[in-house]
This record gives structure tokens, sequence and C-alpha cells, in this order.
């Protein structure tokens, strides 16, 4: 720490004014906590953002490329067995599970395989107009998952956007406190406060800055998630309309 503020300190043109910097790095007690806190809060956030902007925009692509594979094409167990080639997209989740319930009522219908009857959800659905909702049940869990997933961590950073702030003036209040704890009435006023002050100071410039990319790329990320969600319930509603007008007319 002493040997990066005399490094700043000779990069100062004249000894006057307030080593802003120098103050920071000679930052101590609740002050230099909270500076730690920012920073590592700051550090996870940027961490969040590279993998969400990364995932999300290949689940988009992904899903983008399935939805055109899914209407390009005319056999569904053909579609099947592509769609193993995409395993981020949720479109694909989406197909595989409904398929998977369609295949099991198809074997049902032809004595193939059997379910136990009940009213739980895993029992023999007794109508084609109860099968039809196990799929339709099947792709709303697939979807949900796979925003689920999507989501995950997404809070954090709402969390340091709206917190962050809230604690740099927490470090800014302490570090005002030291300031007056600390004033020497045989010394200006001026020498004593200042350099507590410029300290406390930039722990709200902190976490302000650790704050705002929180909050912008919080606000991106739900973007393009909604927006990926109007594909797949697009997809969906076209997936449904397909089975319901081959296998349950």
């Amino acid at each position: 720490m002493n040997t990066l503020t005399n490094l700043w300190l000779a990069a100062t043109a004249d000894g006057r004014g307030v080593d802003v910097f120098g103050q920071v790095f000679e930052s101590k007690g609740m002050v230099l906590a909270v500076l730690i806190v920012l920073v590592c809060l700051s550090v996870a956030c940027w961490f969040i953002i590279g993998a969400k902007t990364v995932s999300i925009a290949r689940a988009t692509k992904q899903s983008r490329s399935f939805i055109h594979a899914f209407r390009s094409a005319t056999r569904l167990a053909e579609l099947y067995q592509y769609s193993q080639q995409m395993p981020q997209s949720p479109a694909r989740d989406m197909f595989r599970a409904g398929y998977e319930e369609l295949d099991l009522i198809l074997r049902e219908r032809e004595g193939k395989a059997r379910r136990p009857r009940g009213d739980g959800p895993a029992a023999m659905p007794e109508s084609s107009s109860a099968a039809f909702e196990n799929i339709e049940r099947s792709l709303v869990q697939a979807q949900t998952n796979a925003s689920a997933k999507l989501e995950r961590f997404l809070s954090f950073l709402a969390t340091v956007g709206s917190a962050a702030p809230f604690i740099g003036l927490f470090g800014t209040v302490w570090g005002i406190m030291n300031a007056f704890n600390d004033i020497d009435v045989s010394q200006p006023i001026l020498e004593t406060v200042t350099p507590h002050i410029a300290e406390a100071l930039v722990a709200t410039a902190i976490g302000l800055l650790a704050a705002i990319p929180a909050v912008m790329a919080y606000n991106w990320q739900v973007g393009r998630l909604k927006h990926l969600e109007v594909h797949l319930q697009d997809f969906s509603a076209d997936y449904l309309n397909i089975l319901r007008r081959h296998f349950f007319s």
C-alpha cells in the first residue's frame, strides 16, 4: 500500500491538494471493509454479466435454428434425432418433452405401453383431451425449467444494483464520522478533515460504479429473455396445433 501511495505522490505535479487514490490506498477499518465488499460485488457482477451474455445468446441462436428446422421438417421422428445437436436450446427441450409424451401416448394406444390408472399426474390419461393436456403440461414445464436456468443469478445483479449505493453511502457516513472524530484543534481543520472526507466520498463513487452496470445489465438481460420467451410461445402454439391436427383430431 505504501509503495503505491508513494508512486502516486511522485506522479503528482505538486504536493498540494487531496490525493484521492492515496487516501484509498491508506483506507482502513470500516471504510476499507466497505471498499473491499463493493469491489468483490462489482467483480461478481461482471462475471455474471459475461456468463449470461454468452448463455442467453447461445440459447437464442440455437432456439431460432431449431424453430427454423421444425418448420421445415416433414417427420417429427427425424426432427427428434436432429434435436440432439442443440443441447442448449429451450425450444429443443420443449419439443423433446412433448415428443416423448406423445410417443408414450401412441404406444399406449397400440397396447405397447401402459401406465397405471389413477388421478395423479403420472396416471394414464383417460381421454384424448386429457392426453393432449399432458403434452401441453410437458411443454410448459420444459419452458419453465429452461427459463429458470437462464434467469439464474440475474437477481444478484438486481440486488447489487439496489444495495451497492447504500453500502457505499454507509462507508461515506462512517468516513465522515471519523473525519469529525479526528479533528485536531491545534491544526487547520482542512488538513485533518479533508483526507477523511475524500476517502469517504470514494466509497460512494465505487458503490455507484458497482450499481450502475449491474442495473443496466439486469434490464438488458431481462429484455433479451422476454424476447426469447415470445419466440418460445409462438413455437409452442405451432407445435401443439400440429399435434392436435395429426394425432388428436
